[in-house]
């Protein structure tokens, strides 16, 4: 199951670099059951905020009626920011599971761990690393593509 909610995900960042976005997607999934899709719109929004899982939890606690998503997981395809790992704390999502690490940025493991501190009023569950290589390569070839059109630019 895990892999085919991130697959989810991965269609999801898929369709942000189709929109020139860093391509991040989301899932929200309640009892084996997907709730909403998302990706990043940042620049689409123009906003620094609307990342991909901030986009999923917006439209879960919508379709929900309820911010509340204790008996709901995340799939994104990269590890969460700081500001999303606290959506996930502030929303009660019980469980997310992430693509490719993030080392420079991550809040679920790599540089802090802040889902899982005991000292917030929720912590929440986290597997990294599902279908990690095809996540990481989505975000790979994304910046490639920026790199060498900022090349091209530049000339």
């Amino acid at each position: 199951m895990r892999e085919k909610f991130m697959r989810m995900a991965i269609k999801e960042a898929m369709r942000a670099a189709e929109e020139d976005e860093v391509p991040v997607g989301a899932v929200v999934v309640m009892n084996g059951k997907v709730l909403c899709r998302a990706h990043n719109r940042k620049e689409a929004r123009n906003n620094a905020v609307f990342h991909a899982e901030i986009e999923a939890i917006t439209k879960a606690a919508k379709k929900l009626n309820n911010w509340y998503l204790d008996e709901c997981e995340l799939y994104v395809t990269l590890e969460p920011c700081a500001m999303c790992a606290g959506a996930v704390i502030n929303s009660r999502i019980k469980k997310v599971y992430f693509g490719a690490y993030d080392p420079r940025f991550g809040c679920c493991g790599s540089l802090y761990n802040l889902v899982a501190d005991k000292r917030f009023n929720h912590t929440a569950e986290v597997e990294g690393g599902i279908l990690a290589e095809e996540c990481g390569a989505i975000l790979t070839e994304y910046f490639r593509k920026k790199r060498k059109e900022k090349q091209s630019e530049a000339k």
